[in-house]
């Protein structure tokens, strides 16, 4: 569904239906994405955990007597965590959901992830600007945006610092962020847990025992081609699955590229990129982009 479909869960303008009927079907349809999440993760193998603990988050949105997005409007995404059993990551779900009208997790499992479409929503983003932030930077969320903003150091050809400061103004305003308050950056799981789902997922996959979904981007055929691996290790929730970037198919790199996506609980969800090096001391090795330095050459 694109944004322009779902007025209903565009809470950014701050605008509530005068009927509460009509004002509380914002609940249902929240409810129903965060189910429909729920689902995917068992029937894709998820232990149970996380399954659950949207699928109680979804309870509870449902059952609300306020409409959520009314909530949103006024407290931000502070007052969606005071939520019974929304923590810090179902917030930001909820958050994605009520600014764009999508949720790039829930695209991703369905197997229709376009993330330019979240991007387009946002004053200063243009549809060749959206592509490259998905193509060029490897972003696929407003929280990966925002994080690249303040803290990954952004350059993207396009993304001057006054178009930076508009963009992040305007997200700082649908993510209910506090201007003077820093985005607290959580320490990513070890590089050796991260080479050690990218080893089993890549196992597992060239096995065939993991489900596949078929992805709607850069498959005409509708092949159900792509695996998906969901695992817990070391209180992390992981999600494996191999790039459908357009640049992985213009580089016939999607079985070599896996994007990982990493939550903890109490914790934004987090996301990185493993690699086969062709270069340097690494080269040859699985490598976890951008944290190179933190490996060691492998001697045969």
């Amino acid at each position: 569904m694109d944004v322009s479909e779902a007025p209903a869960l565009k809470a950014s303008t701050g605008s509530v239906s005068a009927s509460a009927g009509l004002s509380l079907d914002v609940n249902r349809q929240v409810a129903g994405r965060l189910r429909e999440y729920s689902g995917l993760l068992r029937q894709q193998g998820e232990s149970g955990f996380r399954s659950r603990a949207y699928n109680r988050a979804a309870d509870v949105i449902g059952a609300l007597e306020r409409p959520v997005d009314e909530i949103f409007s006024r407290k931000g995404r502070e007052g969606l965590i005071e939520l019974p059993a929304v923590g810090p990551g179902i917030a930001s779900a909820l958050t994605e959901i009520l600014t764009s009208g999508r949720w790039s997790q829930l695209d991703r499992l369905r197997g229709d992830s376009a993330p330019e479409a979240i991007f387009r929503t946002i004053p200063g983003i243009g549809p060749a600007l959206a592509r490259r932030l998905v193509d060029q930077a490897g972003i696929e969320t407003l929280e990966d945006l925002e994080h690249a903003l303040h803290i990954g150091g952004l350059t993207v050809a396009g993304i001057g610092k006054r178009r930076k400061d508009l963009i992040a103004a305007v997200l700082a305003e649908r993510l209910g962020r506090r201007p003077a308050v820093a985005i607290a950056e959580s320490p990513p799981p070890a590089v050796s847990l991260l080479l050690e789902i990218d080893r089993i997922y890549r196992s597992m996959a060239g096995a065939g025992k993991l489900p596949r979904i078929t992805p709607r981007r850069f498959n005409p055929m509708k092949v159900a081609w792509l695996p998906v691996l969901h695992i817990r290790r070391h209180g992390y929730h992981f999600t494996a699955l191999f790039s459908n970037s357009r640049l992985a198919h213009e580089l016939g790199r999607t079985k070599d590229w896996v994007i990982i996506h990493y939550h903890r609980d109490g914790e934004q969800e987090g996301r990185c990129t493993i690699t086969t090096a062709s270069h340097g001391p690494l080269a040859g090795q699985r490598v976890v982009r951008g944290r190179e330095d933190e490996q060691r050459p492998v001697v045969a």
